[in-house]
């Protein structure tokens, strides 16, 4: 397929609001690629040129586009003779960055300020070549194929240097494609495409290429979940060409080392006794309050280990006393499931979140390790020697765990009890709390690991009244956008924020609108986070009433933890509830936007 072929549907795509118009636009797309092109273009609808887990970034600025996209428009020339050099009498590339500034300003899209520049010399350029009886066509030939390939060239591109090159190199493609094109490559380039459909929309399109429905869905899903990569699921799946060939490749489809597999969530109960009505006997163990890390080792080949996020980045750089604790460990290849907290040296105490998070950097990890050492609780594991273990009891994972990770300073086997009795789990539960930690996480004794929310395998009891608020549990919320300060608040920038909550087509509906109970450092850098993902126009993933409509719009990316008194039914917010009293408890900068709570969730969440 040509890429301007692909750029007129990914245009249809952005256009459209309606989930089940997506999910079919999709399974249009798919049904015209080759096998290659599938790889290519999965990645490519993320805007991203491999899978979530790798990183392969552009290390292009805003800055830098604008100059690429400038010499680019200094040399349009139609027919491919002789540039025209006169266009608009000017003599150097500055004119053209102004012009698309002054574009940006307005449309707030730097891939739209391309395309528009574009068309407006192109048709000055064109009246100018008709006036002289010039030839102005021009065909684009460029294939989805070429194109990826290119953009990974240009993403590769490192040394002394480098920078100048990937200016000359893009503006070179660009001149390549049409002005619509223009507009994706230059989104790409800068991780923005604006498209407004999450990874289970693509589920759902592969499903209906094959069946025109669902029907798939869920065999994809869990598919999807053992190994997280969409590309390479997708270009096996559509390969099959028969039920018989498709079954058998979901089935053999399974947890790999290196891959990370979508990492199991909780679900929410609000008491002892309702926990074990509903799941009978139970395996509980500490909730820490610390950064979820899936770590895969694989000592036969370099590097040993890699660890991802609960959003599956890749942030192995950050761990390097991992190096010396894998060394006694007893496998060549598993997966093991962790929370990683920072503790205090001198004393043994585990340390905030806040404090963990600061290892969340790309720099002077060396020195940040030794004055913020790192334990990580294991609680699970998933692959051991190449064999996947998610399909066996946890209770027989547990057992395989404590065996595998022993004598260890850096790796613990989390502590748990198993019992049947609510009143030992209210106890165990209590005890928790006393210690600091979060309560309790509990999960069926027998359960299989799945990745998400799916079913009643684990469940968590967040005890917060008298600190956090009196729900039964904080929400995380994803910030909308946020109202410009008056009075005192003037000087930050920023008065108050807009969240929401998960809908069940994907978007996202207002809950509350938080303004008070920040202290101005949170205010400041909420603020600086949240202009990083600044948009002149509303995502098309909100539902926001015009009566709150926020000074300032943000794409989704910024995920909050708030707590409150109660959630109240709400005529105003879109999701049909309010939060009474919303307070900010923190940043959430270990989750992705559609990882926040759905509205679902909510009739969950009690007043306690």
């Amino acid at each position: 397929m040509l890429f301007n072929q692909f750029s007129d549907k990914l245009q249809k795509l952005e256009k459209t609001a309606s989930r089940l118009e997506m999910t079919a636009l999709l399974a249009d797309l798919f049904k015209q690629l080759t096998e290659d092109e599938v790889l290519f273009v999965c990645y490519l609808l993320q805007g991203r040129l491999v899978p979530r887990h790798k990183s392969l970034e552009f290390n292009m600025s805003g800055k830098l586009a604008t100059r690429a996209i400038a010499q680019h428009i200094s040399k349009i020339d139609i027919d491919n003779k002789i540039p025209d050099k006169n266009l608009f009498n000017q003599q150097d590339l500055s004119y053209y960055q102004k012009m698309i500034k002054k574009i940006y300003k307005k449309e707030g899209d730097l891939g739209l300020a391309a395309e528009i520049i574009y068309e407006l010399v192109a048709r000055q350029n064109k009246d100018k070549k008709n006036k002289n009886n010039h030839s102005i066509s021009q065909v684009f030939k460029l294939s989805i194929s070429q194109v990826f390939k290119l953009l990974t060239k240009v993403a590769r591109d490192e040394g002394e240097g480098s920078q100048d090159r990937k200016i000359v190199a893009t503006a070179k493609l660009l001149s390549q494609l049409n002005p619509l094109s223009n507009r994706y490559v230059i989104r790409v380039i800068l991780g923005k495409l604006r498209l407004g459909f999450s990874t289970m929309t693509m589920l759902d399109a592969l499903s209906w290429v094959k069946n025109n429905d669902k029907s798939d869905r869920q065999k994809i899903e869990a598919a999807y979940n053992k190994r997280a990569d969409v590309g390479m699921l997708a270009q096996g799946y559509l390969a099959c060409n028969s039920k018989g060939e498709v079954t058998q490749f979901l089935a053999d489809y399974e947890v790999t080392v290196n891959t990370p597999v979508v990492p199991a969530l909780c679900q929410r109960l609000n008491s002892a006794e309702e926990i074990i009505e509903k799941m009978g006997r139970v395996l509980a163990e500490p909730k820490y309050d610390g950064l979820r890390a899936q770590i895969h080792i694989n000592k036969e080949k370099k590097p040993h280990y890699q660890v991802f996020t609960r959003n599956m980045d890749d942030v192995t750089h950050m761990f390097p006393e991992l190096k010396t604790a894998l060394v006694n460990l007893r496998c060549k290849r598993c997966i093991l499931d962790s929370e990683a907290i920072a503790y205090d040296q001198q004393t043994g105490k585990l340390l905030a979140f806040q404090k963990t998070i600061t290892r969340k950097r790309k720099y002077g990890i060396s020195d940040q390790a030794e004055t913020t050492p790192i334990r990580f609780y294991v609680f699970d594991l998933l692959v051991l020697d190449g064999s996947s273990l998610i399909d066996l009891p946890l209770f027989q994972r547990k057992e395989k765990l404590t065996e595998l990770v022993s004598s260890n300073k850096v790796l613990l086997p989390t502590e748990f009890i198993q019992t049947s009795d609510s009143e030992e789990l209210k106890r165990y539960h209590s005890c928790q709390l006393g210690e600091g930690l979060e309560g309790a996480v509990i999960k069926k004794v027998d359960s299989k690991y799945r990745g998400g929310r799916k079913g009643w395998r684990w469940v968590k009891i967040k005890e917060v009244e008298g600190k956090q608020g009196k729900l039964s549990d904080t929400l995380d919320c994803v910030v909308i956008g946020y109202y410009r300060g008056k009075g005192k608040r003037a000087q930050f920038g920023i008065g108050a924020f807009l969240t929401g909550v998960i809908s069940e087509d994907g978007g996202v509906k207002t809950i509350a609108k938080i303004g008070t109970g920040l202290t101005d450092d949170q205010f400041v850098k909420i603020k600086a986070m949240a202009d990083k993902l600044a948009s002149v126009k509303k995502p098309s993933q909100y539902d926001v009433p015009k009566e709150l409509e926020p000074d300032i719009w943000i794409e989704p990316g910024l995920v909050v933890e708030i707590a409150a008194d109660e959630l109240t039914e709400s005529p105003l917010h879109s999701a049909g509830q309010a939060m009474r009293f919303p307070r900010l408890i923190k940043i959430r900068e270990d989750k992705n936007w559609d990882q926040a709570t759905t509205i679902k969730e909510l009739a969950e969440i009690k007043v306690s």
